[in-house]
């Protein structure tokens, strides 16, 4: 056990743990030739800068507004396909629709936004194909920076809905059958068993999965979103992951020391919403992390 334990104990300390040696550079004016340690310590003049800066407001914003628009569309959805699919009696069927809906998962991100692109292209697009059966002008989508958030978050609940409820599934198969044959004999409803016996059976699993996820608020799925992004929508799609990226590493004076300040803040805030809502889900007597 201690052997099977050992591969994800070594890659959580080379890519979790040591990395953090390098989180000081936030606090220094980093140079190359100096390395992290000899670099002259500034204190929180990076941090000041960003705070004060033009973006910090606008950043923000998208960030926060795409991670809960995100959380709230896609919380639901799984719960509501495993608790659909529990029910269904026709192996073949059920079998079938696991297998639809699992599928998006495994499609690179690249190649996912290749097809956003394909079926949202202005002229030769299905939707606008279809939208234009009805008579409506074709509309240039990723364009609109209004529809980008959008967008994005629905594609991400197709693609990732069928795998998040492969843990319901499993918590639903876990509910004793005997409440439910119990139900059936007082004369409960499908759908009263469901109110009564189902959900609170997942609950404690689907308030841990939320509190995971608000931890994480702040991490947008940077590859996506860089990939999605241009000049007409980067108003509502620049968010704090790709703006570290474009400050740290492509821009022509590759600041470290203001790009690392920027992705700590982002970690400290996760992790204040992380205890925040933790500490919430103790008070409501729910399940929590510790």
């Amino acid at each position: 056990m201690y052997v099977l334990f050992l591969p994800p104990l070594i890659y959580i300390l080379l890519f979790k743990y040591v990395p953090m040696l390098g989180a000081v550079i936030a606090f220094k004016d980093f140079s190359i030739s100096k390395g992290i340690f000899a670099s002259e310590w500034v204190g929180l003049k990076h941090f000041m800068r960003f705070f004060e800066s033009y973006d910090f407001s606008r950043l923000l914003f998208n960030t926060l507004s795409v991670s809960f628009y995100t959380l709230i569309a896609s919380f639901p959805f799984p719960i509501m396909l495993a608790i659909g699919l529990n029910y269904v009696r026709n192996q073949r069927f059920k079998k079938t629709v696991q297998m639809v809906t699992y599928a998006p998962y495994f499609i690179s991100v690249v190649v996912l936004v290749g097809l956003l692109f394909q079926f949202l292209d202005p002229r030769t697009g299905a939707i606008n194909l279809v939208l234009g059966w009805f008579g409506v002008e074709p509309i240039n989508f990723m364009a609109d920076a209004s529809l980008f958030q959008s967008i994005y978050v629905w594609s991400h609940v197709w693609q990732n809905v069928g795998f998040a409820c492969i843990i319901y599934l499993a918590t639903l198969a876990g509910i004793d059958p005997a409440l439910h044959e119990a139900a059936v004999i007082d004369g409960a409803s499908k759908v009263q068993r469901i109110w009564h016996i189902d959900i609170p059976g997942i609950l404690p699993i689907a308030v841990i999965l939320l509190i995971l996820n608000t931890g994480q608020v702040l991490e947008t799925g940077f590859e996506k979103i860089l990939l999605m992004q241009n000049a007409l929508n980067l108003r509502t799609s620049e968010v704090i992951d790709t703006y570290v990226y474009k400050v740290g590493l492509i821009s022509q004076a590759m600041n470290f020391s203001y790009a690392t300040a920027i992705g700590l803040f982002k970690a400290v805030v996760g992790f204040a919403l992380l205890i925040i809502v933790n500490t919430a889900a103790k008070k409501m007597k729910q399940e929590s992390l510790w």
